[in-house]
C-alpha cells in the first residue's frame, strides 16, 4: 500500500498484481477533475501531462536529440505536397481502439477537420484548410506553407470518429469519463480519484514502433497528484515513486547518492524565460523590459533557483544553446547576456527613457510607478525561488517588483486568459527553432478563439510583421531559406524583448531502476527523460520490469 503522495490510488486487474506498478510523476499540485478530453488543458491527463499514454499522435520526436528522424506511431511515413501547403501521411494498419473497434485514416481526417472547425481546440494554431482520405493515406491541407512545422502538425492526439461524431457543439465542452483511444493504456477500473490516476495496459494495443503486436511490458501505471516538489522528492527517496521530473536542489546528494538504483539525467530541451505581459503597464514598455533583463542575476537563478541543473542563458535570441548554436546569425552571436546583475546599466536605460525615481526610491514615468507582480506556483519550488530572486534584483534597480506564489490551477488559468503581469515559464522545446519561436510569438495562439485559452504567445504579442516572418520560416524548404527566414525573428527577440531569456531549461529526469529498466540515458538518448506528453509514451514503451 502506498502512503504520502501516492495514497488513494487503486490497482486494476488480477493479472497486474504480480508486477508492481510504475509510479510516475505527471505534474505537481493541480486539482483534478474527472474529464479525459484530450483537447482541454484542464482535463486530468493534460494537467498530469500523460495524455499520450491514452491518446496517440501520428509521429513522435526525440527532444533530446533533435536531428533524429521522427518515430512512426499512427503514421508510418509522410510526404510534403508542392509548396509545403499540404502533407500526406500514410496511416498505420492493424490498429484498434481500446474498445476493440478498428482505427483507420477516417479517424485521422476527422480529428484534423475537427481542429479546423473548432479553433479553440486547435491550441497549436495549425492553419488547416481541410483533411481528406485516399486509401490508407490522409492529406492535410493548409492555408500557408508549413515545412518547418512538422512537430506541431504530427503531435495532435487522434480520437475515434465513431464516438466524437456523436457529440454536438464545441468539442472543448465535452466531458469524457471513459476515454477510448489507441494508446498503450486505458483508465483502470476506479482509476480516477482526486489523488491521481491508475492506468492499465491496453490489451488490444498495437505495440508501438519497437514492439509491434504486443501490449506494453509495464502492466500498470500510477500517476499521483503530488502536492509539491518536496513531496515528490520524499516519495522518490522512499522508493514509492520510480520516475519524476522536477528540480531538486542538491539532487546528487539528496537522491542519487542514497541508492545505487537512483539516477538522474537532465537533457537540455528548451529555454526558460521571463514572460512580460505586453498588454499591461509597465511590462509593455521596452525600456522596462530592457532594464529587467539587465538587472536580473541569471547566475543566481541557475545556481540557487535551479541548483545548478539549468545553466544561465547566454544569448538574447532565446534559442536553446548549444543545440541551436548553428542557427544563430553573426549579429545574434554578439547579443550575449550577462550572468550577473548590471544594476547601473538597468538604471541608466530607465533614466535615458525619461523615468525618474519617486520618493519611495522606485522609477516612475509621468507619475506612474514601475510596479508589477511576478506569479508562479508556490509548490513549483524552483520557479517560486526564481521569481523571488528576480524581484529582489529588480528592487535593487529601482523597479517595484514582487513575487506572488499562486496555486497551480490559478497560475495556468491566469496565463491562459492573460490575467497576469509577469511570470517565469518554460518554452515549447522543439526539434527546430520554429517550434520555440512560433510558441512564443504567434499571435493566433492568444487571440480570437484562443484569447482566453492561450497555449502559446502568453505575453500577448500581436505583431503582423512577426506573424508574417513566422509564416516565411514555416514555408522555408531548404536550410538556406530557413536561415534567411530565421534572422529577422532572432533580431526581433534581441531588440524588442517580447520574452526575456533566463535559463536553458532541461528535461528534469529522476528515475529508479530497482523495478523497471530501459530509461533513456546520455549514452542512449532515444528520448528526453522528463515524464511529460508526448515523450512519456516513448519512454514507457522502452521499459521492462526487472526480473
Amino acid at each position: 500500500m502506498f502512503v504520502g503522495g501516492l495514497a488513494g490510488l487503486s490497482g486494476s486487474t488480477a493479472s497486474a498484481s504480480t508486477q508492481p506498478p510504475l509510479t510516475m510523476e505527471g505534474n505537481v499540485g493541480p486539482s483534478l477533475t474527472d474529464n479525459f478530453n484530450p483537447f482541454v488543458s484542464t482535463s486530468a491527463p493534460q494537467l498530469l501531462d500523460v495524455w499520450s499514454l491514452i491518446y496517440e499522435p501520428l509521429l513522435q520526436f526525440d527532444v533530446a536529440k533533435p536531428t533524429t528522424a521522427p518515430y512512426d506511431f499512427l503514421a508510418t511515413g509522410y510526404t510534403w505536397g508542392a509548396g509545403g501547403t499540404s502533407i500526406t501521411f500514410t496511416i498505420r494498419s492493424g490498429v484498434k481502439f481500446s474498445d476493440g473497434s478498428s482505427f483507420g485514416p477516417a479517424d485521422v481526417a476527422f480529428t484534423y477537420n475537427l481542429l479546423k472547425q473548432y479553433p479553440d481546440i486547435n491550441t497549436g494554431g495549425l492553419p488547416i484548410s481541410g483533411a481528406t482520405v485516399s486509401g490508407n493515406a490522409v492529406t492535410i491541407s493548409f492555408t500557408s506553407p508549413q515545412y518547418t512545422n512538422l512537430q506541431n502538425i504530427a503531435s495532435v492526439p487522434i480520437v475515434p470518429s465513431a464516438i466524437w461524431s456523436t457529440y454536438t457543439g464545441d468539442p472543448a465542452k465535452v466531458i469524457v469519463t471513459n476515454p477510448v483511444a489507441t494508446g498503450p493504456y486505458v483508465l483502470a477500473t476506479n482509476g480516477y480519484t482526486a489523488e491521481g490516476l491508475t492506468l492499465s495496459a491496453n490489451p488490444t494495443y498495437w505495440g508501438g514502433p519497437w514492439n509491434i503486436g504486443q501490449p506494453p511490458a509495464v502492466q500498470t501505471i500510477q500517476v499521483p497528484d503530488l502536492t509539491d516538489n518536496t513531496t515528490a522528492t520524499n516519495d522518490l527517496n522512499a522508493n514509492q515513486l520510480q520516475w519524476a521530473g522536477n528540480s531538486i536542489i542538491g539532487v546528487q546528494k539528496i537522491y542519487v547518492n542514497t541508492d545505487p538504483t537512483h539516477h538522474v539525467w537532465d537533457a537540455a530541451e528548451n529555454t526558460v524565460s521571463f514572460e512580460p505581459n505586453l498588454t499591461k503597464w509597465p511590462t509593455n514598455q521596452l525600456a522596462v523590459r530592457q532594464a529587467i533583463s539587465l538587472a536580473m542575476n541569471r547566475n543566481a537563478l541557475s545556481l540557487q533557483g535551479e541548483g545548478g541543473q539549468e545553466p544561465a542563458a547566454t544569448n538574447a535570441s532565446g534559442l536553446t544553446l548549444p543545440a541551436f548554436g548553428a542557427d544563430l546569425t553573426a549579429a545574434s552571436k554578439k547579443a550575449t547576456l550577462s550572468g550577473a546583475s548590471n544594476i547601473k546599466a538597468a538604471e541608466a536605460v530607465l533614466t535615458k527613457a525619461g523615468y525618474k525615481k519617486d520618493k519611495a526610491g522606485y522609477f516612475a514615468l509621468k507619475g506612474k510607478q514601475v510596479s508589477f507582480t511576478i506569479i508562479d506556483p508556490a509548490n513549483y519550488s524552483d520557479y517560486a525561488l526564481d521569481g523571488t530572486l528576480i524581484a529582489k534584483s529588480l528592487k535593487s534597480a529601482g523597479i517595484d517588483a514582487t513575487f506572488d506564489g499562486t496555486s497551480d490551477n490559478a497560475w495556468y488559468a491566469d496565463l491562459a486568459d492573460g490575467n497576469f503581469q509577469a511570470a517565469v515559464h518554460w518554452s515549447s522545446g522543439g526539434t527546430v527553432p520554429y517550434v520555440t519561436y512560433d510558441n512564443w510569438l504567434d499571435s493566433t495562439l492568444a487571440t480570437g478563439a484562443n484569447a482566453k485559452n492561450a497555449a502559446g504567445d502568453l505575453e500577448r504579442l500581436n505583431n503582423k510583421t512577426v506573424d508574417a516572418d513566422l509564416a516565411k520560416l514555416a514555408a522555408a524548404a531548404t536550410p538556406a531559406q530557413q536561415a534567411a527566414a530565421l534572422a529577422p525573428l532572432e533580431a526581433f527577440i534581441i531588440q524588442d524583448l517580447p520574452v526575456i531569456p533566463i535559463l536553458y531549461g532541461v528535461g528534469f529526469d529522476e528515475y529508479n531502476t530497482g523495478q523497471f529498466t530501459g530509461f533513456p540515458t546520455p549514452a542512449n538518448p532515444y528520448e528526453g527523460g522528463q515524464p511529460t506528453s508526448p515523450t512519456d509514451e516513448v519512454v514507457v514503451l522502452h521499459l521492462t520490469p526487472v526480473g
